[in-house]
């Protein structure tokens, strides 16, 4: 019996169990979930999280925040108290609204955890099962595999060539071996002329070691990056030794994305330029116009609060949250907000084949087997009479093996080397079948491949778990991606199949062509014959025939032998191996992979394809989805190896129609680089733990979240839910989209302001009293013109998104174009209108311009007389709901740069109105209600002035869609010239 003091390293096996009150074959579900709610789910305490008000507060102090709160104390101390309580409220407002959108922003990436639990492996009662990571308790017996990350401290029980990457935990960079023997550790003891001075009752001082060195532990936190284990739970959630790491933590940490640090770069930019002109103007007035102090610094504040543009950072980070969680709905998540802004310039497709492009529902639907004779059944080529001569079909789709069976014919010879094939691939298959009861249907654990070799057996009426307890596995050596083989080896005595002097038998399944170079004989007529190059070509030419064909092909072999199987390394042990023959399984690409790879092309987006697979496969499968149509170039991982930096930049450059195959994780991680050193943007999908370079390198990593593996996950940028390619293609539309949509209510915030500015402009230029006052700029700013602004964050793609070339990553998102549009043609027609609507209302009262400069004193001072004062109000007021009513015309013109309104539907975004409707709600209550009246200086309007309102937006827009006009024909002009 164990000692309740003694390591759990330093335990047998048997005692191991013992200790944890399990079995080999795991726990019941009974016990499981007794012990689930005794000690609570594996999971991490939550990190202590910055309190709440401190993140506030940072929204209170940063660069324009901290402009503001020095333009309210200058308020109060020119004796404007109103004027400093209402910018210190811009502050107030602003920080509410930021900070709102920055919290539900964090919520939304945080709850990624939640959405993509973390899965494992595990026995209860004696049944291989999937379960969450939480539900992980102490003394379940997992099983582990490559690309696996390890959710719980475990003692090692059986491993098979296991490597581990420790680093989260150690920062040892290379993978370290991992043993499931008990550890002796060293014990120290005073020794004086070779006798021990140990006293009564004292014990030997022992060596002290961090559990992380302990070869056959396995620890939370680290990942298996080669080889297979099966280890039992000792150890979950705080009481692990990742738990009591303070500084690590689970949780997903927002960062700032390139497009959120652009726009704050922007904001300083336009608020360094409003200050530069509030200074501007304060001197013109105090040393041109004549104005007092105190009124020019008044107005100088106006200048710098017309032209900061306070609700745009908070807009982009709500329209980047929509965009995210839009991507959510369409199976797409994303874990850092920097992939949304990459996702808009991406210009080269990286993609697996296998589960991305198809459906990984593999399907084994044909053996091959040498020298068979015209007995066999029909094969998919009847022209073919070589092929047709050597194939057995197999019927039936899915993993159901009740549905189909094999058509062995009645030959004894055939049917007995199709049985060896049969069996030998299921016993080289670590996959697992299960039949779920509710609802009634069968379920693959493991790879899809070795589960479809799994299903075939079963068609074939040969029993599996008979099959397992009567050739138990003595060794294994995992399959990996540059040997691109399994082998196992099996205690054969008991078999009458293949009998033979030797008690053991080895089977080695893999790429055909590996198989076969290891082979020196081939299963022919009922015995071994050696492989001459005769039968070499025989078998290259069947696969390749499979091949071309979009079938992927897996080849078998054995060895025979005795303990020497059992000791040989492993490069020894798959040599001089015999071939029994071919399994052809298809794997039917996704029926909208053909049209996403059509919209990408349209998109000018390149796809390659870059798969472990054949080439002849991959090549098939490339023309089925129309990632090729004419000539083709397939290049192996092998020819690559032989092609410099330079020349395989340009293969990459200059050659179309590519296909990598047979690529190795070090060739993709080398293809993703030679694309980005010729300015490509690059996306690249991965599902394995040896894709995880690749998919840190790429500009965007894109990884499987059905069969992917827990490392390549955390490599990625973006999670796909139902490893979808046409899903890659939904997200960069939905990026190019988010901006679009940030373009948009740039250039619709922007033109406000130049409209807010002419008017000071004016004052100084003209020596007139000016159009608007500060507190009805603010209510532009922070009261109109947000609810509009976020409706245009919400735009879907527009139409022919996907039909334009992908932008320049350099393209700054303010650019000439955009400053030229909300600058000097939306906002000028906007100020024109304001400052027409503005002298209309003087005019209506008999007074003209020269009449305007003599009165302009008196009203600057505030000295003019209360008729003057009036009509000066109502001008104001008239000037605020002019620009307002232009920018419903512009949050129209806004929606495209190029679409027409017409095109697009006035009604096609209920937001839209939804603001609309908000915005003049706010400017009718105070225009017309008392108290709000004397707070922002309005004044009642008339029957004329309302109606004049309703020319203003069709007058923006009109002038638009004249712009949007122009630009087309001159689109389809150059088009003209150019064919």
């Amino acid at each position: 019996m164990a000692s309740l003091h003694q390591p759990l390293w330093t335990l047998s096996f048997e005692e191991v169990y013992e200790s944890l009150g399990t079995a080999a074959n795991g726990l019941s579900d009974k016990e499981a979930q007794e012990r689930l709610e005794k000690f609570g789910a594996n999971e991490l305490p939550e990190p202590v999280h910055r309190p709440l008000w401190l993140r506030f507060a940072d929204q209170l102090t940063h660069f324009m925040a901290l402009l503001l709160w020095v333009a309210g104390i200058l308020a109060f101390i020119s004796r404007t108290p109103e004027l400093g309580w209402a910018v210190w409220a811009v502050i107030w407002i602003n920080a509410i609204f930021s900070f709102w959108q920055e919290f539900q922003a964090e919520k939304a990436l945080s709850a990624l955890k939640k959405v993509l639990p973390m899965q494992v492996k595990v026995y209860r009662d004696g049944e291989l099962k999937q379960i969450p990571a939480r539900e992980l308790v102490r003394g379940d017996v997992m099983q582990l595999e490559e690309g696996d990350r390890i959710s719980a401290d475990a003692r090692l029980i059986s491993a098979e060539s296991l490597y581990l990457d420790v680093s989260v935990m150690t920062g040892e960079s290379l993978p370290v071996a991992r043993s499931p023997y008990p550890v002796r550790l060293r014990e120290a003891v005073s020794v004086r002329a070779g006798k021990t001075m140990l006293r009564q009752g004292e014990q030997p001082i022992q060596e002290k070691v961090n559990p992380s060195e302990i070869a056959n532990l396995v620890l939370a936190g680290s990942t298996v990056a080669a080889g297979r284990a099966v280890a039992v739970v000792y150890a979950t959630g705080a009481q692990t030794e990742f738990g009591q790491v303070a500084h690590l933590t689970t949780v997903v940490k927002r960062e700032p994305s390139t497009l959120e640090i652009q726009v704050a770069r922007i904001v300083r930019i336009i608020t360094a330029i409003a200050v530069s002109m509030g200074a501007i103007v304060f001197l013109l007035a105090y040393f041109l116009v004549g104005i007092e102090v105190k009124e020019s610094f008044i107005f100088a504040i106006g200048i710098i609060v017309a032209l900061v543009p306070e609700g745009l950072l908070p807009t982009v980070t709500l329209s980047l949250a929509i965009g995210v969680r839009r991507m959510a709905r369409r199976n797409a998540l994303v874990r850092r907000l920097s992939a949304v802004e990459s996702l808009s310039a991406t210009t080269v497709i990286c993609t697996d084949k296998t589960g991305t492009l198809t459906k990984n529902e593999m399907t084994v639907r044909y053996l091959w087997l040498p020298h068979q004779p015209d007995t066999a059944n029909t094969n998919p080529d009847p022209s073919n009479d070589a092929l047709t001569k050597a194939l057995i079909e197999v019927t039936g789709a899915g993993y159901d093996p009740t549905n189909g069976k094999v058509n062995i014919p009645s030959d004894a010879d055939i049917a007995w080397k199709a049985q060896v094939l049969l069996i030998g691939s299921a016993l080289c298959s670590n996959a697992r079948l299960v039949h779920l009861n509710t609802p009634s249907r069968w379920q693959e654990i493991g790879d899809p491949t070795e589960a479809a070799l799994l299903v075939a057996a079963a068609k074939a009426e040969l029993n599996l778990e008979n099959l397992q307890k009567q050739f138990p596995r003595l060794r294994e050596i995992p399959f990996d991606s540059r040997r691109l083989m399994m082998t196992v080896v099996l205690n054969w005595q008991s078999s009458e199949l293949w009998s033979s002097e030797f008690p053991n038998l080895a089977f080695t399944k893999g790429a055909p062509l590996e198989v076969l170079k290891h082979c020196h004989w081939i299963l022919r007529d009922g015995e071994s014959q050696e492989l001459t190059h005769d039968y070499w070509d025989e078998v290259v030419k069947a696969n390749d025939d499979l091949a071309r064909q979009g079938f992927r092909v897996l080849g078998l072999a054995a060895r025979q032998g005795g303990q020497e199987l059992l000791d040989f390394k492993a490069q020894d042990l798959e040599q001089d191996l015999i071939f029994i023959g071919l399994v052809a399984m298809f794997d039917p690409p996704r029926d909208e992979v053909p049209k996403a790879i059509a919209q990408c092309h349209q998109a000018g987006i390149k796809v390659t394809m870059v798969t472990g697979d054949y080439g002849l496969t991959a090549e098939a499968i490339a023309r089925q989805i129309g990632l090729v149509s004419d000539k083709v170039r397939v290049v192996t991982g092998e020819g690559m190896g032989h092609l410099s930096d330079a020349q395989l930049k340009q293969v990459v450059k200059y050659r179309f129609g590519l296909v990598f195959a047979r690529m190795s994780p070090e060739h993709k991680l080398r293809l993703v680089q030679a694309y980005k050193d010729i300015g490509e943007i690059v996306a690249v999908t991965g599902d394995g733990v040896n894709d995880a370079p690749a998919l840190r390198a790429a500009n965007i990593g894109i990884a499987m979240g059905q069969n992917g593996t827990d490392v390549a996950r955390e490599a990625a940028d973006i999670v796909l839910t139902d490893d979808n390619f046409a899903t890659i293609v939904v997200a960069i539309e939905q990026g190019r989209s988010v901006y679009q949509n940030i373009r948009k209510f740039m250039t619709y915030i922007l033109a406000s302001n130049v409209a807010e500015l002419v008017p000071f402009l004016a004052m100084v230029v003209l020596k007139i009293p000016p159009a608007l006052i500060i507190m009805q700029i603010l209510i532009v700013d922070l009261g109109t013109d947000i609810l509009p602004a976020l409706a245009l964050g919400t735009e879907p793609a527009e139409v022919g998104t996907m039909q334009l070339p992908p932008r320049a990553k350099s393209q700054p998102l303010l650019d000439r174009s955009l400053l030229l549009r909300a600058y000097c043609f939306l906002g000028l027609i906007e100020a024109t209108l304001g400052m027409i609507g503005f002298f209309m209302v003087w005019r209506s009262y008999g007074y003209d311009f020269a009449s305007l400069q003599a009165i302009a004193p008196a009203i600057l001072s505030r000295t003019a007389n209360p008729e003057i004062a009036f009509i000066y109000a109502q001008a104001t007021t008239m000037t605020l709901a002019i620009i307002v009513a232009c920018q419903d015309g512009n949050v129209f013109a806004c929606r495209s740069e190029r679409t027409s309104i017409f095109r697009l539907g006035f009604f096609s975004n209920p937001f839209i109105w939804l603001g609309i409707a908000t915005e003049w709600i706010l400017i009718i209550s105070i225009i017309e209600i008392a108290q709000l009246r004397q707070v922002f200086s309005t004044s009642p309007m008339t029957t004329w002035q309302w109606l004049f309102l309703l020319v203003c937006p069709p007058i923006l827009l009109g002038a638009e869609e004249l712009r949007k006009l122009f630009l087309r024909d001159r689109q389809q002009g150059n088009l003209k010239r150019a064919f």
